[in-house]
């Protein structure tokens, strides 16, 4: 299996690599500026040649960018929803200097408008920015979510519409968070529920369309939207589905990261050693 974590790219930008490899990671996500700005200090030509030396000497393969939570690309806001566009470009543009493989999405909150508007004003958005940044290789993964509030993409038919919307899909694909998924109403935690899932998902979209899986455990009623982790068994998705996701042959060779709460500095290693242990016992 290639098992990453969300890793700080606190100081410098390269030093993340360091720290995905010390706990005997294949691959990673982080996020390339502060994930509250909208302006990060652009990465430093040295660091990034850095960047791309040391990913290439430790084997970090594929790497992945998680987008600032300001973003809206759903955002009825014109100045916002404008906004958004540009920064998303810029991340964009920034991910292909390091050589980035995918961009993470959440994909917007409607707010006071519908789905079907929010959802057309995305396609809209991805529309702009795939023409912006045509040239590079850098992919746009859609990141399911739990349903929260306004925000879209708590079930796979609203990835199915925006996909359907999209011009150039070459360089689109999805991003499977469990804990989300669960919380929006997908009954992980049996295996009648991860079943009905993936076929719901190869039906509207198809499973090779997921490029990277969030390794996640649900803190939280099923189908209660609230956005909550929890460390890999501990949550209610549990041990034993949380070890037939590791497992599934439509999913195991899929990249996975974990995005597990950090409320102790062992907390990754903990979480990553559990992942390996599924693994193997699978």
């Amino acid at each position: 299996m290639t098992i990453g974590i969300h890793v700080s790219g606190a100081g410098k930008i390269y030093e993340s690599l360091n720290r995905a490899h010390a706990l005997g990671c294949q691959t990673m996500q982080i996020f390339a500026r502060n994930p509250q700005q909208w302006k990060g200090k652009p990465l430093d030509s040295k660091d990034i040649e850095e960047f791309k030396v040391r990913r290439n000497k430790l084997k970090i393969n594929p790497v992945f960018i998680h987008i600032s939570y300001l973003i809206n690309l759903a955002s009825p806001d014109a100045r916002l929803y404008k906004g958004s566009i540009q920064s998303y470009i810029e991340d964009i543009q920034e991910a292909s200097r390091l050589e980035a493989d995918y961009i993470v999405t959440h994909m917007g909150s409607h707010k006071d408008t519908s789905e079907e508007a929010g959802i057309a004003r995305l396609i809209n958005a991805l529309n702009k920015i795939l023409d912006e940044t045509k040239g590079l290789k850098v992919g746009i993964l859609l990141e399911n979510t739990s349903g929260s509030g306004s925000w879209l993409g708590y079930k796979f038919e609203h990835q199915k519409k925006i996909i359907s919307g999209i011009k150039d899909k070459l360089r689109l694909g999805l991003c499977l968070d469990t804990a989300h998924a669960y919380l929006a109403g997908y009954d992980l935690s049996t295996r009648e529920g991860l079943s009905s899932m993936l076929n719901e998902i190869e039906g509207l979209v198809g499973i090779g369309l997921i490029k990277l899986i969030h390794l996640n455990d649900a803190h939280g009623d099923l189908a209660s939207h609230h956005d909550r982790h929890d460390h890999i068994g501990k949550g209610s998705i549990g041990l034993e589905g949380m070890k037939r996701i590791i497992n599934h042959p439509k999913l195991k060779k899929i990249p996975m990261i974990l995005e597990t709460p950090k409320d102790s500095p062992l907390s990754d290693e903990m979480n990553l050693k559990l992942v390996r242990k599924l693994a193997k016992a699978g």
